[in-house]
């Protein structure tokens, strides 16, 4: 039986970045909720908050074991629950729209590659926890009338299969519609994309680093060029696209968050659009969608590279667990 202390490098990172991510979830909900007046949607958070809370107790007792240091993620210096109210009610469904969303993505990610029974424990209640989160908050937005679903398309007759290369175009020649998983991925990038602009928006106008402020708008200006050009591919076929949020952002200008959570924020959620796009790419067949997620996957890279040298320029960016670095030691005098 495999020694609780004994912790493999998979286990090492993934329970490190998800003590990281919980972190700066519990700063970010704990603020939501000092500002929300709906009951149902005020549920729902509260629900959310007490998942960040046990999974990073759980964690440290994980790492305590292990003789693993702590990490400091984001704590209290990094929100003021009391500041205005930057975000009206109905965002917060959206954004843990997306937060159930990444929850799915990271766990499931870490489930084959880590062995030790109790964090792959761990990780599967914690998938099954996003899963639930996730289907409450459809469940309240559908009660209000503001779930975006993905547009309809018509039932088949008949089982077909594909006979011509043209299956494959998108720029010349005979160009398909686009078949059912193409709109799937092209509605669910656009509805992330429109929760990260929104959010954005109200990080950006309480903001107090000039390079930081640099770094959102560019984020905005990356944001609203990709919801752009993946709406034009759904209205290039008659079908609608989610509407945008920006609404729900108020005029305040006084900061919720430190700059530092502000910029790991948007480079946690760039790095899921680097998933979401990969996916729709993998599930793609028409050359001009794949080049479209190809460029889009450039835009985010190299805006997530940018945020992690602010990051290591002002102090903030915590080193993560690596391996030795065998040829320093070698040189050790």
């Amino acid at each position: 039986m495999t020694s609780k202390s004994n912790l493999t490098s998979a286990e090492m990172g993934k329970i490190w970045a998800a003590y990281a991510g919980n972190s700066m979830g519990k700063c970010v909900i704990s603020y939501y909720l000092n500002h929300v007046q709906d009951t149902d949607i005020e549920k729902i958070l509260k629900y959310a908050l007490r998942l960040t809370e046990t999974y990073m107790e759980e964690i440290k007792s994980i790492f305590k074991h292990a003789n693993f240091p702590i990490p400091v993620g984001f704590t209290d210096d990094d929100v003021n629950v009391e500041a205005p109210r930057l975000y009206k009610d109905d965002f917060y469904l959206y954004y843990l729209q997306y937060i159930g969303k990444a929850g799915v993505s990271i766990y499931s990610a870490a489930i084959p590659i880590v062995t030790r029974k109790d964090i792959k424990d761990f990780f599967v209640r914690c998938l099954n926890d996003s899963v639930k989160l996730i289907v409450d908050v459809q469940d309240v937005l559908k009660a209000k009338g503001k779930l975006m679903n993905a547009p309809i398309i018509s039932t088949p007759k008949e089982v077909d299969f594909v006979k011509k290369q043209s299956f494959l175009h998108g720029y010349l020649g005979e160009v398909r519609p686009l078949h059912g998983l193409e709109i799937a991925h092209l509605f669910d990038n656009l509805n992330n994309d429109i929760t990260s602009k929104a959010l954005i928006i109200g990080f950006r106008q309480g903001v107090r680093h000039k390079q930081v402020r640099n770094f959102l708008e560019r984020g905005e200006a990356i944001n609203k060029k990709h919801i752009e050009k993946l709406s034009n591919k759904l209205t290039e076929d008659n079908l609608p696209s989610p509407s945008l949020i920006d609404h729900l952002v108020t005029t305040s200008t006084t900061p919720p968050f430190s700059d530092k959570l502000m910029v790991f924020h948007k480079i946690d959620m760039f790095s899921m659009k680097i998933r979401e796009y990969a996916n729709g790419a993998s599930l793609n067949g028409r050359r001009d969608i794949g080049a479209l997620y190809a460029r889009c996957l450039l835009d985010v890279s190299l805006y997530v590279e940018d945020g992690a040298n602010i990051m290591i320029d002002h102090g903030w960016m915590e080193q993560p667990p690596e391996a030795v670095d065998r040829d320093k030691l070698s040189t050790k005098e």
